[in-house]
């Protein structure tokens, strides 16, 4: 190998540090602006790194997978950077503690000839199927293959997302990992085993002996896995992680669910943008399916697919001998990015914010509360008004956003509120929550509130509310406070479900 072999050695191992940067990153819901401040670097510096124009560093590595929680996987592109500048010294070879875990055997080199990955979703679970078909076109046996499964519930929010999985980690029985290779079951071992990530060794053996893939050979493995849809987001990525000459992916839901499906593309040079081709759909039997394909894709690059269900159920029954899905009302709000019943970010006092010290943080906040209830608002009618506060979105801040009856009023915006004063003069009406969209129950609040707030530049405003728009204030208070509209109802009383309330789509009554 000649210095050039060398120096196009280390740039490639540059480049894959950095393309598992932006995966985690990406994976994470990070900004490159966000990773930097919380690794306190510039806000350049992570950009830098990204597109090559500064090669990683050990302090680089070290913040980021602790940052990203990367399973190892960036500390290890960064050992593999570091041989690989070692070959290029002379007369060194690399210190044993130093040297990087081989992927594969010393000689081998993969490439991926067709890559094919289906998604089935039943309404409960999704099961992921990949083919592919590998060939060595290097000089010696392969005898293992690297495969990865990362979730991510709620992405765009990795505060969310690591509480969560700390909750329900993945685990290996619910995975129920399968594999084969030329129809011979393969043995596994696990490399990397965390609450929303694993990294698994498929080995080209079992109990019946050996078949490793020679130099020269090709041949499809197959392997899949269950996660439940309370565990896996609505997306699904495919990262060009070897050189790779077709790829494919099937996304296949029940067409009760009316799905719609979408896409962007990544690269180390590019951010994302819509894929080039649409998928194509297709129906059959009940089961909707989108196909996408592209060939020779770039290597390290990544293709994100994206759905929402636009239909309204999830029970599961017989109709004229089809089985039909339908959502629950809950299902779908938690669909929807609601935290459901049950978090204790539901039941906990949140922390005011110091304003105006932190304007830039509860403006973002306040942005994240009314894209929320935009989305909601598109699949959900809401005669009464509505309300959300930053809790159901799984915030402890003290933000909330109310969006009166009449739609030409304008919208309440809340930050650190108080209840002043309250009227004498109760009734009770019926109220829902989006944290616990199955029921209905009767709740008695004053007709008249006074609160005061803060605004992004610190000062109190007071205001005093009425009727049907103090009942959706006072309710998005008390989420604040840690309460539901439960602790509120009277002693008896109990919800009611949402199938025998009769007033949907009619707003609340009140005496003149």
């Amino acid at each position: 190998m000649d210095a050039r072999d060398d120096a196009s050695t280390v740039e490639q191992a540059a480049e894959a540090f950095a393309a598992e940067v932006a995966y985690w990153r990406e994976v994470r819901g990070l900004s490159k602006r966000e990773l930097a401040r919380r690794m306190g670097f510039d806000p350049s510096y992570v950009s830098h790194v990204e597109s090559g124009r500064h090669k990683p560093t050990e302090d680089f590595a070290r913040r980021a997978e602790d940052i990203l929680n990367a399973g190892k996987a960036l500390w290890k592109r960064w050992l593999d950077f570091e041989a690989a500048k070692a070959r290029t010294a002379p007369s060194a070879a690399p210190p044993a503690p130093r040297r990087a875990e081989q992927p594969y055997a010393t000689g081998s080199a993969i490439v991926v000839e067709h890559d094919a990955a289906r998604l089935d979703y039943d309404g409960r679970q999704y099961r992921l199927t990949m083919r592919r078909l590998l060939r060595n076109t290097g000089s010696e046996p392969i005898t293992r293959y690297l495969i990865r499964i990362s979730v991510d519930r709620y992405p765009g929010e990795p505060e969310r997302s690591n509480a969560h999985y700390r909750e329900h980690p993945l685990t290996w029985d619910e995975l129920a990992l399968t594999a084969t290779c030329r129809g011979e079951e393969m043995r596994w071992q696990a490399k990397h085993d965390r609450d929303a990530f694993k990294e698994v060794w498929l080995l080209f053996e079992n109990d019946q002996g050996r078949y490793p893939l020679y130099p020269g050979e090709s041949v499809w493995i197959e392997y899949a896995y269950s996660v439940g849809d309370e565990k896996w987001g609505r997306w699904f990525q495919r990262a060009v992680r070897l050189p790779t000459e077709h790829l494919e992916v099937e996304l296949a839901f029940p067409a009760e669910l009316d799905p719609t499906v979408w896409g962007t593309e990544t690269s180390m040079i590019a951010e994302a943008a819509p894929l080039r081709t649409a998928p194509i759909r297709r129906d059959e039997d009940g089961v909707r399916v989108f196909s996408w394909s592209t060939s020779t894709p770039a290597l390290h690059a990544r293709y994100r697919l994206e759905w929402r269900f636009r239909g309204p159920s999830r029970t599961r029954h017989k109709s004229r001998g089809v089985q039909v899905i339908e959502v629950r009302p809950s299902e779908q709000m938690r669909d929807l990015g609601v935290v459901q019943y049950g978090a204790p970010v539901l039941a906990e006092p949140t922390r005011s914010f110091d304003l105006p010290a932190e304007r830039e943080a509860a403006e973002k906040v306040v942005e994240r509360l009314f894209s929320s209830m935009e989305r909601i608002g598109q699949v959900h009618p809401f005669a009464k008004g509505m309300g959300i506060a930053a809790p159901q979105i799984g915030i402890a801040r003290a933000a909330a956003v109310v969006r009166p009856a009449d739609p030409a009023a304008p919208a309440v915006v809340m930050l650190n509120p108080r209840i002043t004063d309250r009227s004498d003069e109760a009734d009770e009406q019926f109220e829902g929550c989006l944290s616990f969209f199955d029921v209905r129950g009767l709740v008695p609040r004053p007709l008249r509130i006074t609160v005061e707030t803060i605004t992004l530049d610190g000062q109190a405003v007071t205001t005093t509310y009425q009727r049907g728009l103090a009942r959706l204030v006072h309710h998005e208070i008390d989420h604040l406070d840690g309460l539901l509209y439960t602790a509120r109802m009277q002693t008896g009383t109990v919800p009611i479900p949402v199938e025998q309330y009769r007033q949907t789509g009619r707003a609340w009554t009140y005496e003149q």
